[in-house]
């Protein structure tokens, strides 16, 4: 049996996050050793698990408009009120999609997807939250992105 898991934007995470960089600025203070900001183009996501023995069937990315979606997660249960996002926090592969023109198909790293998927799946066994940063690139916008993940039960 399939579940599909959708990714949803959390702004009140995002504008936290983004409170963090102007309060620096602000300041004149610099980040913490290791501490991973957010940048400009990047938003914070979050996946709900309702399922924790899952299997990675599929990425499900539409994209309305050209450009690039990086799709970075986090390795813990992250929460901003408890720590700052640090950088070793991230993990490797990313999921990297692409769409060069309107018409033309996404376009991935498949090896990378794949184990992105596989690891997030791994990772959904003991956790009900995954956090992700979403870069967008090449005028691609949250607007122009719906994604969700298919897994196995």
């Amino acid at each position: 049996m399939s579940l599909e898991l959708t990714f949803n934007p959390d702004t009140q995470l995002t504008e936290m996050m983004r409170l963090r960089v102007q309060s620096l600025q602000q300041r004149g203070q610099r980040r913490q050793d290791g501490e991973r900001l957010l940048k400009s183009n990047e938003y914070v996501y979050r996946l709900d698990f309702s399922e924790q023995s899952l299997d990675f069937t599929r990425w499900n990315i539409c994209m309305s408009s050209s450009g690039r979606l990086n799709i970075i997660a986090t390795s813990q249960l992250w929460t901003p009120d408890l720590t700052y996002l640090m950088t070793r926090q991230l993990l490797e592969p990313t999921g990297l999609f692409w769409k060069s023109a309107d018409e033309d198909p996404i376009q991935c790293y498949e090896a990378d997807a794949q184990e992105f998927g596989e690891r997030i799946a791994e990772l959904a066994k003991v956790r009900k939250v995954m956090y992700f940063l979403f870069a967008f690139e090449d005028g691609l916008s949250p607007e122009n992105i719906e994604c969700s993940i298919e897994f196995q039960k």
